[in-house]
């Protein structure tokens, strides 16, 4: 490894994370609270005000368990099975209908910074 990669590396962890990820978890968050928080629950337990007698009920994120293979890689719940299912609809991979697809309502950054947020709901 090279001494310049090292001195970037080591910098990187030196410093944390940057702002402009802070930013994209705080945007994140207003989309949640835009597109999510009324199925999914303000801590994203499943149980916002929109759920009640949903079958199967919204998925409870601080579990950190996803269902859904949506590419297809053989591992379920990796960022890109989530912005899948978060684009096209659960009902796309045999999951619930009742979810709309995101798509062309969400941009691809806002649902890169909406599935950071998801992420930051597991419970520890």
């Amino acid at each position: 490894m090279s001494r310049h990669l090292v001195l970037v590396i080591a910098l990187a962890l030196a410093f944390g994370p940057s702002a402009a990820l802070a930013a994209d978890l705080a945007k994140g968050k207003e989309t949640f609270k835009m597109y999510c928080e009324t199925c999914h629950g303000a801590s994203g337990k499943g149980d916002g005000p929109g759920a009640a007698g949903l079958q199967p009920p919204p998925r409870d994120f601080t579990k950190g368990q996803f269902k859904f293979d949506a590419d297809k890689n053989g591992k379920t719940g990796e960022d890109a099975d989530l912005k899948l299912v978060i684009k096209k609809g659960p009902g796309a991979f045999g999951g619930a209908a009742f979810m709309p697809a995101w798509e062309g309502a969400i941009s691809d950054p806002d649902i890169d910074n909406l599935i950071a947020v998801i992420h930051s709901l597991k419970a520890k």
